[in-house]
């Protein structure tokens, strides 16, 4: 290819062309901070120092002077929601609703944050109305959301049902887990209203939604329990270690209860010791230590302690070796094995938690939803050794 001198001629005034759009753009940047206030430099400022207080009060001073800074005004709104100043962020969304030519767009987005405004103020009737207007909007997938989180506060759990299975058409993301909960929350008030046909056949939807619902199928053996069916109560128990090994730990005394009211109690702590084997645990440990007390005798039960501190020491464990041992033990050795007892006990029970994965809210009862953080399936289903 030859070369062509003109090209020469070009490069000067692709340079010039270039250097006037460059000109053009800094004096549109130049002349566009010139119209900011200055209490939006101020305000910026505040916040480079780490001091929101006042860069909210600058900015605030903007919103006044500058009406129209729409997205001023949405994050404000958004600022004062996560400092919990609610009744500032509904004014800010409401202000924003009620302007005149403002663009379809932005007036769903400030529906939306007004919403979420009454959602976390507690004012979940208005956060209702809000969100079923912005289900015949783009704004469906968010209201769909928001509705759920709001039907689940209310424990309206048949209303949470029909939300969850929109939003998953919606999104496409899979909620049967938290459906299968749902029907388990249902299945608890039927129970409660004395009607365990129709709390058996929400556990059986549940297990329908999710065949790996732990909940369902340890409901499902409490309610055959309840009415006597302690064999039928057992096999769903034991369903449970092929969908949660860890979940085991919740069900074992549940287990060992149904084994004693057949008569059967060394089948129960023989099926205890195999699955000590398969899923060691404190919990499991625990129950198989006071179902061998209780079937063999303190003598079995203190070698079993003393086996399980050597290969998982733990305070729970040598607990439960003293307690052995004082049945035994000589007069003058009971007194200094009851203290010791004692102080290990105390400190044990302070220090054992469920622990929620996502948020670690600690607490003695176990529950299949944090009460912290709202999630579910979060907690682990095995008491651990913390700090107190």
């Amino acid at each position: 290819m030859e070369f062509e001198f003109w090209w020469l001629l070009a490069f000067p005034l692709f340079f010039v062309l270039g250097w006037l759009a460059a000109r053009i753009d800094i004096r549109q940047v130049v002349t566009e901070s010139r119209a900011l206030p200055n209490s939006y430099f101020r305000g910026l400022n505040f916040l480079l120092n780490e001091q929101p207080d006042k860069a909210i009060e600058a900015f605030l001073e903007v919103v006044k002077l500058e009406p129209e800074t729409i997205d001023l005004h949405f994050a404000l709104g958004g600022l004062f929601r996560r400092r919990g100043e609610f009744d500032r962020a509904i004014r800010m969304h409401e202000n924003l609703l009620e302007r005149e030519g403002l663009a379809e767009e932005q007036r769903l987005r400030a529906m939306g944050e007004l919403g979420q405004d009454y959602l976390k103020a507690g004012l979940l009737d208005r956060a209702e109305q809000v969100f079923g207007k912005l289900l015949e909007t783009p704004q469906h997938g968010l209201a769909r959301t928001y509705l759920l989180e709001i039907y689940v506060q209310e424990k309206d759990w048949q209303k949470a049902i029909d939300a969850a299975r929109l939003l998953e058409k919606d999104t496409s993301k899979p909620l049967n887990a938290d459906i299968a909960h749902f029907h388990c929350e249902l299945a608890l008030l039927e129970a409660a209203k004395g009607d365990p046909d129709a709390a058996a056949a929400h556990l059986q939807q549940a297990l329908v939604a999710n065949r790996q619902s732990v909940r369902a199928n340890l409901m499902a053996g409490d309610l055959d329990a309840a009415a006597g069916k302690h064999e039928a109560a057992i096999a769903d128990w034991r369903l449970v270690e092929a969908q949660s090994a860890a979940h085991m730990a919740l069900v074992v005394e549940r287990v060992l209860g149904s084994y004693r009211q057949l008569g059967r109690l060394a089948e129960g702590v023989q099926w205890l010791r195999a699955l000590h084997a398969r899923q060691p645990s404190q919990d499991v440990f625990n129950a198989l230590y006071l179902a061998v007390s209780e079937a063999e005798g303190a003598a079995a039960a203190s070698q079993l302690a003393r086996e399980e501190l050597r290969r998982n020491p733990s305070l729970r464990t040598l607990d439960r070796l003293l307690e052995a041992q004082l049945i035994n033990a000589e007069p003058d050795d009971r007194e200094l094995l009851q203290v010791e007892k004692t102080l290990v006990a105390s400190h044990s029970q302070r220090m054992m938690r469920y622990q929620c994965g996502s948020c670690g809210f600690k607490a003695k009862q176990f529950f299949w939803r944090c009460p912290a953080c709202g999630r579910w399936d979060s907690f682990d289903p095995e008491r651990r050794e913390g700090e107190s």
